[in-house]
């Protein structure tokens, strides 16, 4: 009885609740807490009025205002969807808008297309630069490789199969690489090897247990890299005395509370340990490491080959009766026509990318066959621990390296679960 009169006022106490009213599709909650609408995101904005007010005098505007004014933004762009607005990244925006522009301004004539196609590395490294210095995830490289793609294909479709000289055995070769491009890049997006936190640990300056990564690369528990707890001094695991080894204090992780294996690292951008971390790659928007090393492998191989496929098919195509190389640099008549100058200018820009993805290509190929991760080919540069070959684009650390076949054989294993003998052959 005591029970029964004990549930009965529990349930009324929650039919009493009152409920939480449905979003509709264009409103949603702010980052305020409040409830808010589309209609209304220039509404309300002080931050951004003074910040106008200050330009058209031609006063400064102080670097927080324009943090404050960029962070209103992100928050408050936003689609109609399905039980409330969505958030968009507003890192994916530019090369939506910029690409296609910079690309047909580049297409008017020749002059103009060797400034453009001279400033967008420029622009690109500038603002890889920017971001990894501020240790900041952005969707910039991922929405401009993927964008890229989709537009060098649509140019493809318009300005070069209507020529009739690509046949339908050479356009379903070409689909096929971008279907296969696309696959392998959400293999290497997915768990490159995070480290799991233990179970009851706690993240330091935070009071609640640590939770498991999302599926981007991006650690819930840790949240948005600005609201980050301040780097700690470098400390043991529990129980560990001060004057432990220097060895144990560089496989522990303060950050993550937690033991590192061998050849593990803490990325700063992701905020999480990868095992046997290579590198945090843009272009993928996630760490390259144990699991995903062989898929962004594949990613850059299958990219290459694809994209040499293409741009041979479209200079066969808009310059007839000359070579591969003859046409990239000889090709009269190709600004004749605005359709061909398109195409030609499409085919600059997929050489400017290729040759970027070859050199990092080249680089992985190295330091796979030397058994180096580039982290560690980084750490012995700075700490001049390394063999430098060929004015440094190879560097041997020595560590791990067991010679050329067993290195790629260990390459070939990444991520495959041990091999447990059984008792009697052990015996």
């Amino acid at each position: 009885m005591t029970q029964k009169g004990g549930v009965k006022p529990g349930k009324k106490n929650k039919a009493e609740e009152p409920e939480l009213e449905p979003l509709c599709c264009c409103e949603y909650i702010d980052r305020n807490g409040e409830k808010n609408h589309v209609a209304a995101c220039l509404c309300d904005c002080q931050d951004l009025d003074d910040g106008c007010d200050r330009w058209i005098t031609c006063k400064s505007v102080q670097p927080e205002t324009c943090e404050r004014i960029m962070d209103t933004v992100s928050d408050r762009l936003r689609i109609p969807w399905l039980r409330g607005a969505k958030k968009v990244n507003i890192s994916i925006i530019p090369p939506l808008i910029l690409l296609p522009v910079f690309l047909r301004v580049a297409s008017w004539h020749f002059l103009l297309g060797v400034v453009v196609l001279t400033s967008l590395p420029v622009l690109a490294l500038w603002y890889y630069y920017l971001t990894h210095r501020r240790k900041e995830q952005t969707l910039f490289f991922l929405s401009l490789g993927l964008f890229s793609l989709g537009y060098m294909y649509y140019v493809f479709l318009q300005e070069v199969v209507p020529r009739g000289r690509v046949g339908p055995t050479r356009l379903a070769l070409l689909t096929c690489g971008l279907f296969l491009i696309l696959l392998a890049l959400c293999r290497a997006k997915k768990n490159p090897g995070y480290l799991r936190s233990p179970a009851g640990s706690e993240r330091p300056g935070s009071g609640g247990p640590a939770e498991r990564p999302g599926p981007g690369g991006q650690d819930k528990a840790r949240g948005p890299l600005s609201s980050r707890a301040p780097r700690e001094e470098l400390r043991g695991p529990p129980g560990v005395p001060a004057g432990s080894p220097a060895k144990v204090k560089e496989d522990w992780c303060a950050k993550c509370q937690l033991v590192r294996p061998a050849r593990a690292w803490h990325c700063r951008i992701c905020g999480i340990c990868v095992r046997r971390m290579d590198h945090h790659c843009v272009w993928i928007n996630s760490c390259v490491g144990e699991s995903n090393h062989q898929a962004f492998i594949l990613a850059l191989s299958v990219f290459l080959l694809t994209s040499v496929y293409g741009i041979t098919l479209t200079l066969d195509t808009i310059c007839r009766d000359r070579s591969v190389f003859t046409a990239l640099f000889y090709c009269p008549g190709v600004y004749a026509d605005y359709s061909s100058a398109l195409a030609f200018t499409c085919v600059w820009y997929s050489v400017i990318v290729t040759a970027g993805m070859a050199y990092i290509f080249l680089i992985q190929l190295i330091n796979i066959s030397y058994n180096v991760t580039e982290r560690e080919v980084q750490q012995a540069l700075r700490q001049k621990t390394g063999r430098r070959l060929l004015c440094g684009l190879i560097v041997d650390t020595g560590q791990y390296n067991r010679g050329f076949l067993r290195n790629w054989h260990q390459f070939s294993t990444l991520g495959a679960p041990p091999f447990h003998h059984p008792a009697e052959d052990i015996v």
